[in-house]
């Protein structure tokens, strides 16, 4: 008998037995030195530039959270997240550095001043673009603090800490000025007792109100409590020498200057509150205040807004979406449901926009009529202005120009395309400031023209463009477009006359960088040499592949070999497939191409791509397209569909001889571990799963869920087929369960993940399921990430590279 190998196996066993075995260890975990070192690499700048295109703000964010950031008090109420310190949210992923860089001489400039230890947020240039107004986070709380671009120094203005738990917390009203909330320091915070007064209670009074599943709810009446102590605020005038209130002790969700600068329009949160849906909600008041805080006219007193109609394209009957026209000095316009917020009624026209022009003495009129619902408006001038309209039962998406001076004219149809036909996707409408520093739609001298810029999806996968719509002829001329092997997609139009525009370019192998172009034909000219922050993944090879699903539709996938691999001499690959299911109304837009080849590959912590160091061959944005073509659903048949696609997906990575048909593992994120754990229950195609952050009981989204608008009470027998939950027994392959237990997501609560677990548990299955403290929907704290990651890799090591044998050791 030899002894060695009979010692190092049990050894072996044992090492895996302690990390898989029933009492494991919770201080978090590395995973290995090659995913830790992709996973910690720095964040790329972002930036904005002047409209100008003088200058650029260079903005450095902090790459991680910690678990003490989390664990800090939190309140969890009306659908927010506050820090109780700050009068903030709690979970801000702050800008840590900012920088100015004059783009003409590429100098990079140090602010002078800034604050220590900076957790800045909500950057915005002042109205003449020499200064940036900023919020940091300090001691003791919000500070406004302003970067003047011309001294490149910092300073904070006045003493007042700012409230930013609902909506922004400042605008500028001209280079000296802003308005801000204001925290109401004088008053004290609400003594909530620990000892209950008497039981919450909710009662329904017959009428239907079907809700999403909202989760942070107001829950009892300290929660109310705090809710109004939190986020009420005084509205006040700041400068650097002092500031002056304007609106006192008051819910403010919201609030705008006029183009004018002489009125405000501001949304006021009412009692009663709600405890079924989030403030956004609740009962407010909508008014036109002045400067001095006087109130000019109220425009709608909306009660609480619990009852709507079912189907995603219902609204609330109540007047919605107050705002300026950007393109006038004072004018009001707002939306109204002509259909009672029922998208099912049968009416002539859907929405209406209303205005009312200043001093708002007299009687809004209607300026537009819809045929669907109202999703975006972009002003133009006083004769045009451009409206999206759509609806998501039918898919179909609309943009048209409107004469706002002429309401009784018909609109022109510009586009009209089906949100998943990617291929006719016109993209967004081009804007620009106007004299009163407000974004309106880019036009040409005579008015003829707007401008688009669009992902060019085609065949060919993603090719952006910058177009020129005529507006009288109604065609597009491509003024410019991305060309291989790059990926670039233009960001911010400069001036017309001269052609030039901003773009941010990379490739394969190229990070992205911003350039700045000019679609006369001139070279391009690099603004930013931003460097590669993921060295590690050179030469990994990148390939979009296509294949054939056996219904006969066209999938691709965007598949990744480790460096150096040659499969004629390495053999086939242990594999990690991810996907994310999407419902089509069309097997003709299923089929077509999506992103694009020429991508750099930036390694997110969410991403499967960590595991092409480790060996395997990764299979990312795998698609798999739900179908239900005319008047069927395309859940009617879920289950059948989903198998479908990973079995193509599973026969093309082994027709090419990457892939080792049985060492291959699947994995998702929220509605992507839906699917991992329904293939594992429903296919015995995989060797194991990760799911992570999932919903697996379909009977607690009862009001529907994802793209599914019926209730669980029209269609029982689609729910039940498609939850994982009611299956478990069949699941009989091992599964990796991760959630955040914090998680707020609508429908993905942390039960859901707990109750799979113990039903594959009780059916006798393998599972392992690991909960994250303080984590949502998204995991953010730098401990939880490596700690995921060093679960994943153990449960890929472990269930797929070596499958129910312990006899070969994983690599370190």
């Amino acid at each position: 008998m030899k002894l060695r190998p009979l010692l190092t196996n049990i050894c072996l066993v044992l090492c895996m037995a302690g990390i898989f075995g029933q009492d494991q260890q919770t201080n978090y975990q590395l995973p290995p030195k090659a995913i830790m070192d992709l996973a910690t690499a720095p964040p790329t700048p972002t930036v904005m530039f002047t409209s100008d295109g003088t200058w650029m703000v260079i903005m450095q964010r902090n790459a991680f959270m910690s678990i003490e950031d989390l664990a800090q008090p939190e309140l969890r109420i009306a659908g927010l997240r506050i820090n109780p310190k700050s009068f903030a949210g709690s979970r801000i992923p702050f800008i840590v550095d900012v920088k100015f860089k004059n783009v003409k001489s590429g100098i990079e400039y140090v602010i002078k001043g800034m604050p220590r230890d900076s957790k800045i947020s909500n950057l915005q240039f002042s109205p003449s673009e020499k200064k940036v107004g900023f919020i940091h986070q300090g001691t003791e709380g919000n500070e406004f603090w302003v970067a003047d671009i011309n001294t490149r120094s910092a300073e904070r203005w006045g003493k007042a800490s700012l409230n930013s738990t609902i909506g922004k917390p400042f605008q500028w009203i001209d280079d000296n000025n802003i308005l801000a909330k204001t925290v109401r320091l004088s008053n004290s915070p609400p003594q909530i007792s620990a000892i209950p007064t008497g039981p919450t209670i909710q009662e329904t009074d017959g009428v239907a109100a079907p809700a999403a599943t909202y989760q942070d709810l107001l829950k009892n009446p300290g929660d109310a409590m705090q809710f109004e102590y939190y986020c009420s605020s005084d509205l006040a005038k700041i400068s650097a020498t002092g500031s002056t209130n304007i609106v006192q002790n008051k819910i403010i969700s919201g609030f705008d200057l006029s183009p004018d600068k002489r009125y405000i329009l501001l949304n006021v949160v009412k009692k009663p509150f709600s405890y079924l849906v989030p403030y956004s909600r609740f009962a407010s008041q909508i008014e036109i205040i002045d400067l001095n805080g006087k109130s000019t006219r109220v425009l709608a007193d909306n009660p609480v807004d619990e009852v709507r109609p079912k189907g995603f394209d219902a609204t609330t009957k109540n007047p919605r979406n107050f705002l300026w026209r950007d393109d006038q000095s004072a004018t009001i316009a707002w939306v109204q449901a002509l259909d009672e917020g029922d998208a099912k009624k049968e009416v002539e026209f859907r929405d209406a926009i209303l205005q009312l022009q200043a001093p708002f003495t007299g009687n809004p009129f209607t300026i537009y009529k819809s045929d669907l619902r109202l999703r975006d408006i972009n002003w133009g001038d006083k004769e045009m202005a451009i409206v999206t309209e759509g609806m998501f039962s039918t898919r179909q998406s609309m943009i048209k120009r409107f004469n706002p001076m002429l309401p009784d004219l018909r609109a022109d149809t510009l586009f009209n395309y089906s949100t998943d036909d990617a291929y006719n996707d016109p993209g967004r409408i081009v804007t620009t400031l106007n004299d009163y520093h407000r974004e309106v739609a880019l036009s040409n001298n005579t008015k003829s023209k707007i401008y688009t810029i669009s992902q060019g999806a085609s065949p060919d996968g993603n090719m952006p463009y910058l177009a020129a719509y005529d507006l009288k002829q109604k065609t597009q001329e491509i003024l410019w477009r991305c060309k291989a092997p790059y990926y670039e997609i233009p960001v911010q139009v400069i001036d017309l006359q001269s052609g030039t525009f901003f773009t941010s370019r990379e490739s394969v192998t190229d990070a992205p960088n911003y350039f700045l172009r000019n679609f006369r034909g001139l070279n391009p000219t690099q603004i930013t040499r931003f460097p590669n922050p993921q060295p590690q993944m050179d030469g990994v090879k990148k390939e979009k592949i296509q294949y054939t699903r056996a219904d006969g539709l066209n999938l691709t996938a965007m598949l990744y070999t480790p460096k150096g691999y040659d499969k004629a001499k390495d053999g086939p690959l242990p594999v990690l497939m991810w996907a994310y299911p999407r419902e089509y109304k069309s097997s003709t837009d299923a089929a077509q191409v999506r992103g694009s080849k020429y991508m750099f590959t930036r390694v997110s912590s969410g991403s499967p791509l960590f595991w092409v160091l480790r060996g395997y061959a990764v299979m990312d944005q795998t698609e798999m397209p739900i179908i239900g073509e005319d008047k069927d659903e395309p859940n009617d048949t879920y289950i059948p569909q989903l198998v479908q696609n990973a079995e193509a997906a599973v026969n093309k990575i082994v027709e090419l001889g990457v892939g080792d048909r049985n060492r291959i593992g699947i994995g998702g994120h929220s509605y992507g571990a839906f699917m991992t754990a329904n293939l594992l229950a429903h296919s015995d195609l995989f060797k194991a799963g990760i799911a992570r952050s999932g919903a697996y009981n379909r009977t607690l989204t009862p009001f529907g869920f994802q793209n599914e608008q019926r209730t669980y009470w029209e269609a029982p027998e689609i729910y039940n087929a498609m939850s994982p939950f009611m299956h478990a027994d069949k699941i009989n392959e091992p599964i990796l369960l991760i959630h955040g237990e914090a998680d707020n997501n609508s429908g993905t609560f942390p039960i859901q993940s707990e109750r799979l677990y113990s039903a594959i548990k009780g059916n006798g299955g393998t599972a392992r399921l690991v909960m994250l403290p303080y984590e949502s929907h998204g995991y953010t704290a730098k401990e939880s990430i490596l700690h995921m990651l060093f679960e994943m890799d153990n449960w890929m090591e472990k269930n797929v590279k070596y499958p129910g044998t312990m006899s070969k050791k994983p690599k370190s």
